[in-house]
Formats: structure tokens, sequence, C-alpha cells
């Protein structure tokens, strides 16, 4: 098996079963297992699991900015595609049971204080989510469909944490309400 090939499966199975199971209930052996691959070929492609974690958080953010593209890139008006990326988004929920919500949120509120590397990437994260979601809200102020009365950073990274805490929040009760609340207060109430 050629040297690349494991090190995609390992990253691969790694960002399934970390997004599943979570980073510290999820030990090398559960990722090698999932992988296929001999636990030692792991040490050969990672010093860490850290340093895996490291990569899932880049892969996943690759994974986003693909999802980003017709947020911002699209042709229908900011605020339409902004709706239609939440709603998007939203429909991941369900499509998981509402059981494993954004990778990036659950490595947030599990790892900042356990592993500085991890930290740092998933800020990196973060901060080109709300970069994109700013330049479209900054399109709908633009456009006079948004109150310039906030700056469009402030309201991309209030949207974006009200995002997460609704995620976590339909993790927790297994169900829509708070992910369709965030919408509702969001496009009639914020971002009029």
């Amino acid at each position: 098996m050629a040297r690349a090939d494991v090190r995609g499966r390992l990253l691969t199975a790694g960002l399934e079963t970390l997004h599943k199971r979570g980073f510290n209930a999820t030990g090398v052996q559960d990722i090698t297992d999932a992988a296929k691959v001999p636990k030692g070929s792991f040490y050969n492609h990672f010093e860490s699991k850290d340093a895996l974690g490291v990569e899932v958080v880049n892969q996943y953010g690759a994974k986003a900015v693909e999802r980003r593209r017709p947020l911002l890139e699209g042709t229908e008006p900011p605020l339409v595609r902004l709706r239609d990326y939440f709603r998007q988004l939203n429909q991941l929920g369900p499509a998981t049971g509402f059981s494993r919500g954004c990778l990036l949120g659950n490595f947030g509120t599990e790892l900042p204080s356990q592993s500085p590397a991890i930290r740092a990437a998933l800020k990196t994260a973060f901060d080109d989510w709300a970069q994109a979601i700013a330049q479209v809200i900054e399109e709908a102020q633009q456009a006079g469909d948004v109150s310039r009365d906030m700056p469009a950073e402030t309201l991309a990274n209030f949207l974006l944490n009200a995002w997460e805490g609704a995620v976590m929040r339909s993790k927790v009760e297994k169900g829509p309400a708070a992910l369709d609340a965030f919408l509702s207060v969001t496009f009639n109430k914020i971002l009029t």
C-alpha cells in the first residue's frame, strides 16, 4: 500500500471517527482500526494524535470553503444567499440524528486548553468562516438591506457564535428547534 494512501486513509478515518466520537474519547487504535491499517503506521504519518487533530481541522475547514462557494459566488441577493447557506447547514443536523454537530464547535469546547496547536487551527478556521459571512453581510449593507449600525465583522461573529450555540442545543434536544429559532431571529430581527 502506498504511503500517501495510508496517510489519506488515516486522515479520512480520523476525521470521521473524531467527529463522531470526540477527540478525547477516540484513541489512535480506534483511528487505525477505522482506516484498516496497523497501529504502527499511524506514527509513520503523524507525530501524535494532536498532529492528526490539526490536519483534521484543516481538512474540515477546506471542505467548509467548498460549502461556502454558493454563499460567496452566488447570483442571488446577499441575504438570500446567507439564509440559504444557513438553511443548508441546518440540514446537517437531521442527517446525523442531531448527534455530531460541527467538528469545529465540538473541538472548540473540548480542546483549547489541552492542545495549543489544535486551538490555533480552530481559530484560523473560525476566523476564515466569520470573514466569509462578513463579506456577504457587507454586501447586504451596501445594498441597503442590512443596517450599517454595526460592523459586518461584528454581526458575522455574532451569527457564527449563535449558530454554533444552536447546533449544540440541537444536539442536546435531539431536534431542530434551536436551529429553526436561529434562522427566524437572524433573518426576521437581527438582519433587518
